[in-house]
Formats: C-alpha cells, structure tokens, sequence
C-alpha cells in the first residue's frame, strides 16, 4: 500500500449518499440493504490501497447549525428525508469507516464542510486532499489543498486545484462564495439573483471583483445589462456570503488538531467480519488475510454483490498529486432517484 503526506479529510455524507445512488439495490440473506455499505467499502478500500496516510479523518454534520439558521431559517428545509434503506445502514458504515480507522468527528455547532475547512486552516504542515461532491469547498483550493471529487465526464475521481477550479466554475477559487452567493445554492435552499446564471456570475466577479468591494454601491452596474437584474440585492448577496462562507476557526474542545487527526491503521480482521455479516463477500478478496475465506453456509444473499458486474470505484486513484486523479471504472449511477442529499436530522 502506499504511503503519502496528505492530510485525507473526506466529507462523510456526501461519499455516503454517493455510494447509496451509485448502485441498484443490494441485499443480504436477511434482506436487510447493504448497496451503501459496499460501495462504501470500495471507496474506503480504494484509499488504503492507493494513498495510506496516518493523517485525516471522516468529518460529519450533525444539525443544521444555529447560525445559518438565524440568517436563513429555510436555510436546507427543501431537503427531503433520509432514505429509510440508507437510514438502516447508517451505523454499519460508521461502524466500517471507524474500522478502517479514520477519525469520526463532528460538532454540533459547525457542518462537515467548516470542521474541514477549520483543520485545512489549522493544519499547514502539509498538503490537504478533499475527498467530497460539495462544491462550497472549492472556496478552500489552493496551492497546498486540492480537491477529490467525482469526476464530470466518465467514472472517478478527478483532483481539483486553482486551475481546475477556474475551469469548472469560471473564478477563481477565492471567488468560489461570492459566486454561490450570486447563483444561490438549490441544494440548500439558497436563493440567488434572480435572472443571473453561472456565466453572467462569472462575468460580474471577474468584472468588478468580490461582492463586498461594490456590494453597497448602487451606481455600479448603472448602463450595464446587470442593472436592473443587480438593484437592491445588496441584503441577498450579504446574507447569501454569511451562508456560504465557511466557518474555519475550529470549536475550542478542537483546539489540538493533530491529535484529532490520528488514523489508525486499518483493523482488517473487523472489516472482513463486516463483508461476512452483510454477504460482501467479493470484497474479501481485497482484504489482507481474507482472500481465501469463504462465507457461512447458512448466508446466502437475496441479492449477491458477486454476481453484480460493479466495476472497482477507487481502482485508479494514485497518491494526491497536481495531476488529475480519476479511476478506471467507477460504477455509473443506476438508480432513477436525482442523487440528493437527503434531510438528515
């Protein structure tokens, strides 16, 4: 396996809910579904394999916090429930990513998104992977943090920096909140400027700068086809930043990181009872010492991940490098369900 230098932050629910709409339903000899968990499993398998690291942990949002409730308190309300069939496999996965010893931290007053942006601020030693389908952490890129995201064409992971964020969303990656401020954020509820898409955002920031440089001054767009589109949405655009920004100075019982960021090596014997327990026993093969193990008798599964085709979802991913990332063959979505982040509390 090998070694690398980054700090691994991995932001849980969006991997988790990825994994649950990467795949058609999948079940064990009890019925219980388990399509979540093994590719969840392949994720985190494809990490130890490609890029070990003894730095990271898995961050995961716990409420909807107090302060982006008080400037919006419709701030993620469109978000429909949780799955009940990824709700039953919610403490399995936590159960298997502690076993592969990633840290799980939370925190009651901050999202997943600012707890990593909190250890990227607070950790500079060396260099930061991201490994997350959230667009507000590009805001966080930069020379020393990049970003591990699906990728936009074909199966995989494509690593994102400066340059690749520029590409993707037409500003730089300091520009990222004021851009999502501007086109809003349907995903949690975030109202943009009405009339004014990605191109036209772009266009302004790139134009006149970030928001606040000309947020509270009306004559700005005067003769300019933003004119009437931009007039009086000086609140919007401020309560849409103290939305989107992230909250990067850590809680204070966070105040040590590097001792929050320890990753234990990965307990292989627990991880292979898990394949056993839920009929994952194609991933055995995958697992120091279980390669020849075979399942209980008694355990057949409903629907067996041996007979589903799912190609590796990690199988390419090298150590984090500035060169894109990206895997051979990342299952393609089969479920009918949009993939959505459902509500989580």
């Amino acid at each position: 396996m090998n070694q690398c230098s980054s700090l691994i932050l991995i932001d849980a629910y969006s991997q988790v809910f990825r994994s649950f709409y990467a795949m058609r339903r999948l079940t064990d000899h009890a019925g219980r579904p388990t399509n979540a968990l093994f590719v969840f499993l392949r994720l985190l398998l494809g990490i130890e394999r490609t890029c070990a690291t003894d730095c990271g942990a898995m961050l995961w949002d716990c409420g909807k916090v107090s302060f982006r409730m008080e400037l919006n308190p419709e701030y993620k309300a469109n978000r429909p429930p949780m799955p009940d069939d990824l709700k039953a496999q919610m403490p399995t996965i936590r159960e298997a990513a502690a076993a592969f010893g990633w840290p799980l931290l939370q925190h009651a007053d901050y999202e997943a998104d600012d707890l990593i942006g909190g250890f990227c601020r607070n950790v500079i030693d060396r260099p930061v992977r991201i490994i997350t389908s959230d667009k507000d952490l590009s805001q966080l890129v930069d020379d020393r943090i990049h970003i591990l995201a699906p990728a936009s064409s074909g199966p995989g992971f494509e690593e994102r920096g400066r340059v690749e964020v520029l590409q993707k969303f037409g500003v730089p990656p300091a520009l990222i909140a004021d851009y999502l401020a501007i086109v809003g954020d349907s995903a949690d509820n975030i109202k943009g400027v009405t009339g004014i898409g990605p191109k036209g955002a772009a266009e302004i920031l790139n134009t006149y700068g970030a928001i606040e440089s000309w947020m509270n001054d009306p004559e700005r767009f005067t003769g300019t086809r933003y004119a009437a589109k931009m007039a009086g949405q000086g609140e919007l655009l401020a309560r849409n930043l103290g939305l989107v920004r992230l909250k990067t100075d850590l809680p204070d019982d966070f105040s040590e990181p590097l001792s929050l960021l320890k990753k234990k090596a990965p307990d292989w014997k627990a991880i292979a009872a898990i394949c056993r327990e839920y009929d994952l026993q194609r991933l055995l093969k995958d697992i120091p010492g279980a390669e020849n193990a075979s399942p209980a008798p008694d355990k057949e599964p409903a629907v067996s991940a041996e007979t589903d085709t799912e190609p590796d979802l990690f199988s390419a991913m090298t150590s984090p490098a500035p060169a894109p990332v990206c895997s051979k063959s990342e299952p393609e979505p089969e479920n009918d369900s949009p993939m959505v982040q459902g509500e989580l509390f």
